[in-house]
């Protein structure tokens, strides 16, 4: 299996209000750079879009070390929260529907094609791979506000 690192982050100015994500793919040598831009989504909907689409790049089933700084997505897989959704018909602990599910049905569909590690990286620090994501989101938000 091919080995392929990941590091992705969204952002969002105003939560809902315009938001970006990007994507940093690494394979061997290789870097690529991806973003995207939505008019009117939340941060939450951003962080999960970001690996969505570099995860749809990959042409093949492959190991994939994917790095976020959100919480959010990473203890979804690594905390066993998405076992619990799908065992709960989607149902939060308070018996609500999970917020974004399409978002997740995506990830968890993912998830069953590439084996994937989920792993928590420090927002705005010294990661200079999440920096960068960072980065790509602001300016897509730049780019269209």
């Amino acid at each position: 299996m091919k080995q392929v690192e990941i590091y992705t982050d969204g952002a969002c100015s105003g939560n809902p209000g315009s938001g970006g994500w990007g994507a940093i793919l690494f394979y061997k040598n290789k870097r690529k750079e991806i973003s995207g831009y939505n008019i009117l989504t939340t941060n939450n909907k951003m962080e999960l879009t970001a690996p969505i689409e570099a995860l749809k790049l990959l042409k093949e089933p492959c190991e994939v070390k994917l790095y976020s700084d959100s919480a959010y997505l990473i203890n979804a897989f690594n905390q066993g929260w998405i076992d619990k959704w799908i065992k709960n018909n989607f149902k939060n602990s308070n018996k609500r529907p999970v917020e974004n599910q399409e978002l997740w049905q995506e990830l968890i569909d993912l998830n069953k094609i590439h084996k994937i590690e989920w792993i928590k990286v420090k927002g705005h620090s010294d990661n200079e791979f999440n920096n960068r994501c960072d980065e790509l989101a602001r300016e897509e938000i730049s780019k269209h506000n």
